[in-house]
């Protein structure tokens, strides 16, 4: 049985979107079939496909310290899908992208997470050990060290081809992979 995975994500100059785009090809790679939201244009299809999804992967930038504005905007238009309680006990997880290492970012992991936890859904993290030894560099996996959702940093000058790194996309490639085989474990088990 293939598991439907939706990621909404805002992206406000491409680099999210990457990251997105990488957490989708882990998750398709896994076997998902994966629909991507960009939510600053979420249209009525998109809201069906969020509401028929078996997981839910929430996207956003951390500007000044939290998830962007144009984020916020469609967190707080799922007040509809909460009210009818259509997506408790689906799967949800998240990531963000920032300009500095830590840029407050997991704030942005934790409201993403409160987003989750007010609808009613189960959340999963990296299931990743952090790149944190001396030997470890900018490119390895997971380096950002996140837990509780995929960690990515862009430098501010740097295109969305330059940004985020190898070892942001192949942690946010993992992150799909992984929120793929919770998702299937999940339905398999008779959400």
């Amino acid at each position: 049985m293939t598991t439907a995975i939706a990621i909404a994500y805002h992206s406000g100059y491409g680099h999210t979107k990457k990251q997105a785009e990488a957490v989708a090809e882990g998750a398709r790679n896994a076997g998902a079939a994966v629909s991507l939201i960009a939510v600053q244009d979420i249209s009525a299809e998109d809201w069906a496909t969020l509401d028929a999804a078996d997981a839910i992967v929430f996207g956003a930038p951390t500007y000044m310290g939290n998830v962007s504005g144009q984020f916020k905007v469609f967190a707080d238009a799922t007040s509809k899908p909460w009210f009818q309680q259509k997506w408790k006990d689906k799967i949800a997880a998240g990531f963000t992208n920032s300009a500095s290492i830590n840029g407050d970012k997991y704030a942005s992991i934790q409201y993403l997470w409160t987003l989750a936890m007010q609808h009613g859904m189960v959340w999963v993290g990296t299931g990743l050990l952090p790149s944190n030894s001396k030997s470890a560099t900018r490119n390895d996996i997971n380096w950002l060290a996140g837990s509780g959702g995929a960690l990515a940093q862009s430098p501010s000058d740097a295109s969305p081809e330059e940004g985020p790194l190898p070892g942001d996309l192949e942690t946010a490639r993992l992150f799909g992979a992984r929120i793929a085989a919770v998702t299937a474990q999940f339905v398999k088990g008779g959400r």
